[in-house]
């Protein structure tokens, strides 16, 4: 296996992205409130992490043309899971691709509990960040396989999200623990790998061979 397997990359992906979220209130008792932000930004190359190591990809303007055009069905989550707490197709999730990236407006209910607490984080500025799922319908890899560049996505039937951190600023594609449970043989395998040559290669004093699989297990998040 070489870089050029990042190719096969298949499913939902989730990207998580630094934003400032805006939040307006109604001017009456109960109404819903308003939360503006953006899900995802265009042209930009963030770091990303993956078994072969670090790569750049970046979204390109013009990803969201299509899969907007097409009104999508899509929900406003909290950490991409919970019950919806907008949605496009009742009209309360507004989403626009603009020069900044993917643009979302989401009217929301304050009377729900889940809706009031994160609201009251996003006023107190604990929580900073939004991820978007999605799905590649089409992109370009550099020869090298050092860059990823997404050219085209589908939004439909996946989620926008106000999110805790991620795996860094810009994405939650990090290796996680419990990831490799699901990971293919050849993969886990192929990792195992790698992680033995770096560690049979450094020093004795650092970490032995026979510790990489209590090394590999704390990368989770």
């Amino acid at each position: 296996m070489g870089k050029q397997d990042r190719a096969a990359k298949r499913g939902i992906e989730r990207r998580h992205y630094p934003v400032r979220l805006e939040v307006r209130q109604a001017s009456a008792a109960g109404g819903p409130a308003t939360v503006e932000g953006y899900a995802s930004v265009t042209d930009e190359v963030f770091e990303m992490w993956d078994m072969f190591g670090a790569y750049g990809e970046v979204v390109r303007s013009g990803a969201f043309t299509k899969t907007l055009s097409e009104n999508p069905q899509v929900q406003l989550l909290l950490n991409h899971g919970g019950l919806s707490m907008a949605y496009t197709r009742a009209g309360s999730l507004r989403l626009a691709e603009d020069s900044t990236g993917l643009h979302m407006s989401a009217d929301v209910n304050p009377i729900r509990s889940d809706v009031r607490d994160m609201l009251t984080a996003l006023e107190d500025g604990a929580v900073d960040e939004m991820s978007f799922a999605f799905r590649v319908t089409r992109q370009q890899w550099s020869p090298d396989y050092d860059q990823r560049d997404i050219i085209e996505v589908d939004l439909h039937r996946g989620d926008v999200s106000v999110v805790n951190f991620g795996a860094n600023p810009a994405t939650s594609v990090a290796l996680r623990a419990q990831d490799l449970d699901s990971m293919p043989d050849a993969e886990a395998r192929a990792l195992w790998e790698r992680l033995g040559r770096r560690f049979a290669a450094a020093p004795a004093a650092e970490l032995p061979l026979d510790l990489a699989q209590a090394k590999l297990r704390q990368l989770s998040l």
